[in-house]
Order: structure tokens, then sequence, then C-alpha cells
């Protein structure tokens, strides 16, 4: 946990020096951020991992489309395919729906695309087929990579175990993936093995899910579409206790083109409202006094004329199923979790005033 921090903690310190060049200042970025995505996934991993322990993992279960859950989960983990020359093949059957999560059922490719990468050498190879067989899904992922030994086969599903766990090791992570994997999975009905002819000799992960009795109609909406980013004339007031949140969000959303106004407390927010007459609400979640929950409820409560239907989002490091469900009860019309991609959040705020004119 504490690797990703040094790279991070210590290029911050050098751009506070000034002394960086254009090209330095270019790197320093680019390894701050690389690193704190790092960090953020492993924060997520042991989450998830304590949510299992706990038997709190909760799944937001409707019919969904393998076809497009893939195709999304090819799209995150390109970029590092291309950057060490790993081609991705897929040959993908528009096959019947499954009932599932679909968050969670791109987490389960994008783990095993991850791990594929992360173990294949410069120039190899990945195929991901989707198929039917008989009355399943089947997802099977196989790579050209460094293969696994016979002894750790039979142990590549349990948590916090790497086959190299020396301090010489290669590969980072806490050896969480390939559990979550196995538990989510199996949270689907589903089951998922693994093979390999030995090490040097690649491997392949075989996933199999329950079809759904329908059949299945691809959606091309959504991954269609083209967003419009532009915020010009939206009013966004946002309230987060955190000064850095603040700024952050002030700084992202002007540069969309809307007229932000930020707040730290419950106070200022509820005044705010009624002389700044927002567009759109972005509320944190976690704050001293009084919580977005509670806000929101108090928003709510008010008239029409003094902003109580105004759309809102919950913008939070409270990023459970529970969370959204929770923030949804509240009045929130969508449930955001941090951190975010700057596009993100506009994208969200769009979709969701696009809604609201269409009602």
């Amino acid at each position: 946990m504490r690797s990703p921090l040094n790279p991070i903690l210590g290029w911050t310190k050098l751009l506070q020096t000034r002394k960086l060049d254009a090209a330095k200042t270019i790197t320093a970025l680019a390894t701050i951020e690389r690193n704190a995505k790092a960090q953020c996934q492993l924060i997520d991993d042991l989450l998830d991992m304590a949510r299992v322990l706990r038997g709190k993992l909760s799944l937001n279960m409707a019919p969904v489309n393998l076809l497009l859950v893939i195709e999304s989960a090819i799209d995150t983990v390109q970029t590092a395919a291309i950057a060490k020359s790993i081609q991705i093949h897929p040959v993908l059957s528009d096959i019947r729906q499954v009932s599932g999560d679909a968050v969670r059922l791109q987490q389960i490719v994008w783990n095993l695309l991850t791990n594929a990468v992360k173990f294949t050498p410069s120039g190899g190879r990945i195929d991901i087929r989707l198929e039917q067989i008989d009355n399943q899904a089947q997802i099977t992922i196989t790579d050209t990579g460094k293969g696994i030994s016979p002894d750790f086969l039979p142990h590549i599903f349990e948590s916090f175990r790497q086959e190299d766990a020396s301090v010489t090791r290669n590969h980072g992570g806490l050896g969480l993936g390939m559990a979550i994997v196995y538990q989510l999975v199996e949270a689907h009905g589903g089951t998922v093995i693994a093979d390999s002819l030995g090490e040097g000799k690649g491997a392949t992960f075989t996933v199999r899910l329950p079809l759904l009795n329908v059949n299945a109609k691809r959606d091309q909406s959504s991954s269609s579409r083209e967003q419009n980013l532009d915020l010009t004339g939206i009013r966004v007031l946002s309230i987060d206790d955190e000064p850095d949140s603040r700024e952050f969000l002030s700084v992202m959303l002007a540069q969309a083109g809307a007229e932000v106004m930020s707040v730290a407390s419950a106070a200022e927010f509820l005044t705010a409202l009624e002389s700044f007459q927002p567009n759109m609400v972005v509320s944190d979640i976690g704050m001293p006094e009084v919580d977005g929950y509670t806000l929101l409820r108090q928003v709510r409560s008010l008239s029409p004329e003094q902003g109580g239907r105004v759309p809102a989002i919950a913008l939070t490091a409270y990023a459970g199923e529970i969370d959204r469900q929770q923030a949804i009860a509240a009045g929130f019309q969508k449930h955001v979790a941090k951190p975010i991609e700057p596009d993100q959040l506009v994208v969200a705020i769009v979709s969701l005033l696009s809604k609201q004119a269409l009602s």
C-alpha cells in the first residue's frame, strides 16, 4: 500500500520547488496520476474483500448484455496493452442476456484482462471470446504470458496469495484480484476456472454465467451516442468540507463552461440555494455536523421556488451499492463515487439535465 505513495509524495515535493523544466513536469504529473490510480485500485480491492468477508457485498441485479460489458472492459485496459505492444483479439457473439450487476460484471472481465496484460510480455497476445454453451454464457480469456505453475494453480483464487511473494517480485498488487473475481462470479451464480500448461506457456481463465430466458437486445444508444460536455449557462452549486476537493470541482466545472459556486457548510449551502438559484447541485456525503443525506432531505422539504426540486448528484467516497441506495432514498438523482475523472462528473450532469428536460 505504501509503494505508490513514494513517487506521489516525492514528485509532489519536487514540483513545489518549481525547478523542474517542462519535460520533467510532464513526467512528474504522469507518474503521480499513474501511481494514484494504482493506489485507488489497491484500496478498492481491500474494500471489496472486506465487504465479502462481512457478507455485505450487494449486487444491483438487472438484465445485462455481456457484449457491452466486455467491450467496455477492453476499452479500459487497451491503453496498458498498447504500451506493451500486446494485441487484444476479441471474438464476441451477441448472445442472450444474463442477470447481474453490470458494474460488477465489468469488474470481473477488467480484473482478468488486467491480470493478463500484467503477466504477458511485450509483443504478446490476449484472446477473449464470448459464446453460448448450452444455457450458459462463457467468457474465455487466454494469454501468451508467464503461465501458472502446477503447484500454485489450486491456490490462484485465494486471498492474499501470490505465486511470487518474494521481495524481488516483478509485479505488485495485494494478491486480491483473482479472489475478488471468484467471489463476484460466485455471487452471480456462475463459475470461474483457471488453466495453464505451466510456466512460460500462458494461462486461460474461463467464466460461465447462467443465461436469462429472454432474447438479448443490444442497446446501441449507450455506446454510440456522443455526449455534449458543454456546461455553458449552467449554474452548479457544490458543497464539500475539504478545501482541495472544492477547488478541484470549481476549476473542473468552470473549464466545462459552468458557473460554479462552492461552499463548505450546510448553512452556506442553504443560503446560496435561494440566492444563486442553481440548475444543479453536487454534494459530498461525509461532512461534519450535517451530512449530505440530511442536507438533501432538508432541500427536498423546500418549495420548488426555494430550490426544493433542484437536480442533485452525490459525489462521495462512500462508493458501495448500499451507499448508492441511501443517496437515492435521500433525494439524489445520481450517485458518483470518488475519485473521478474530470469528464465523468460533467457527463453525469449533462445526462441528468437531459433527463430532467424530457420529464
